[in-house]
């Protein structure tokens, strides 16, 4: 497992697209979260007491564009070696097809995880740097208070669940434009789905299970009340979309031909 290990992090930090993509993972996030906290004002409120902007969420806005760049780092992973053929290579190194996908799932885990905390804590301290410009207390923001602390570490692990799911998306259709379009539509087209449903039932039902509206629960300090689901609930929500997808794809990877 070591060999394998050590290939598949050899191939994944000399292609220079993993670099791009990681790197886009926090400018995105970053970029995002400062127009979003820039936006708002503690002048809006009625006062300082009634003010229930949740600003750690607001900081973490940018996770919405971020997860793009995993989603896409998630799927090239694997995609890109069937598109160049050489998959073939990589299953006469290490025969055990298992172990390929395990290898892989690690290394792409470990630096979307890497990634996502560079994002986090990047966009953290960016909106407490603007939103008590703009006359948000910066306590709002401590970063060792226990919602924040939640809301940071399970950002982090929303990222590394998305970067799993793409990866047994990709390992299932094989096509690099496939694989991204079905991952980017789970994240992406499945939430706004709410607003053509007529069904508050199925409203709720449709934010409670989307892989995004799900996981990104986990983000919410404040108005616990008005989330579709609890924080870690709807992060096991998004690590049982993880999983299917990549049981799905370590059943099709052992069952077709390279």
């Amino acid at each position: 497992m070591r060999g394998a290990l050590r290939a598949e992090w050899t191939k994944l930090r000399t292609v220079p697209s993993t670099w791009w993509l990681l790197s886009a993972v926090s400018a995105l996030t970053w970029a995002l979260g400062a127009v979003a906290t820039g936006a708002v004002s503690a002048d809006q409120c009625p006062s300082p007491q009634e003010c229930h902007e949740d600003t750690v969420k607001l900081s973490l806005t940018g996770i919405w564009l971020g997860q793009a760049a995993v989603a896409a780092f998630g799927v090239l992973a694997m995609s890109s070696e069937y598109g160049t053929g050489t998959i073939q290579a990589t299953l006469a190194a290490v025969p055990g097809r298992g172990r390929v996908l395990a290898a892989k799932a690690a290394v792409v885990t470990g630096a979307a995880l890497a990634a996502g905390m560079l994002a986090v804590l990047g966009s953290l301290l960016a909106g407490r740097f603007i939103l008590s410009g703009n006359g948000f207390s910066s306590a709002s923001l401590s970063f060792f208070e226990g919602p924040v602390l939640r809301a940071a570490v399970g950002t982090v692990l929303y990222l590394g669940l998305i970067a799993l799911l793409s990866l047994g998306v990709a390992t299932v259709v094989r096509d690099t434009a496939g694989a991204i379009t079905t991952v980017l539509g789970l994240l992406y087209a499945l939430p706004a789905l709410v607003e053509l449903v007529g069904d508050e039932k199925w409203q709720e039902r449709i934010r409670e299970w989307a892989p995004a509206s799900a996981g990104l629960a986990v983000q919410a300090t404040k108005n616990l009340d008005s989330v579709p689901i609890g924080p870690w609930s709807g992060l096991a929500v998004l690590g049982a979309w993880a999983g299917a997808g990549l049981l799905a794809g370590a059943a099709v990877f052992k069952l077709r031909d390279a």
